[in-house]
């Protein structure tokens, strides 16, 4: 297996995991972030728990889908592929934000009328956390990717305009969260996310399976000195 084909199979693999985590988090987090009596109650809390360490690998998982892809790309698209990976790395941060709040309403749970206070801003910075970093900012560099991606031809044309698609939708419907049009949990949101989610899903599978189409960089080409002429 070639450097390319190992770093895109990494890539892929990276992306898949993505998403295995982030879901498996929100699912541990259950009543955390919608119940307001379970912030009140007294219990156990190891499943929220699990969900914030869920939340860290998905962000270490989120740095290394970037640092991949700019590994792969750099030589094609430098400033574009050094973009990606600076706006993953954001949002992997506003993903460890979103876990060390979880983790602060866990530690203030049934700690009475002192506490509760506190834990229901800590809930609510990792709602804000969530909406600005798998949000807003995955929006961006989903863009960003698919347009470089499908300039360079590197793989099915299909894939960047399913991203692009996806990325509007996310970042509209994310913009009416942040406007107070729609609530943080809601039907509505959940089918926004589901173009994205099938690009992400689309593009890790070509990574794994085929990796990346990509020919000699432009600058390459343009200083290659050209073939000799037969003489006759």
């Amino acid at each position: 297996m070639t450097r390319s084909r190992r770093l895109a199979a990494i890539a892929g693999a990276s992306y898949l995991f993505t998403h295995v985590t982030s879901v498996g988090a929100v699912l541990l987090y259950g009543p955390l972030l919608t119940d307001d009596s379970w912030l009140a109650a007294e219990g156990g809390s190891g499943a929220q728990v699990l969900g914030a360490l869920l939340d860290v690998v998905l962000a270490a998982a989120v740095v290394a889908t970037g640092a991949t892809l700019l590994a792969l790309l750099r030589r094609h698209a430098p400033a574009a592929s050094a973009g990606y990976a600076l706006l993953r790395t954001a949002e992997a941060a506003t993903i460890l934000v979103g876990a060390a709040a979880v983790l602060g309403v866990v530690a203030l749970r049934g700690s009475g009328a002192d506490g509760a206070g506190a834990a229901l801003a800590l809930r609510e910075l990792y709602s804000a956390a969530f909406t600005v970093g798998p949000g807003l900012l995955v929006g961006v560099h989903t863009v960003l990717l698919a347009v470089t991606l499908g300039r360079l031809r590197a793989i099915p044309a299909w894939i960047p305009v399913l991203g692009v698609a996806g990325a509007v939708l996310v970042t509209v419907s994310n913009v009416a969260v942040l406007a107070g049009w729609q609530a943080d949990t809601s039907t509505l949101r959940g089918l926004a996310a589901v173009p994205i989610f099938a690009w992400e899903i689309a593009l890790a599978l070509t990574l794994l399976i085929r990796g990346l189409r990509l020919g000699a960089p432009e600058q390459e080409r343009q200083t290659a000195p050209a073939s000799p002429r037969a003489s006759w």
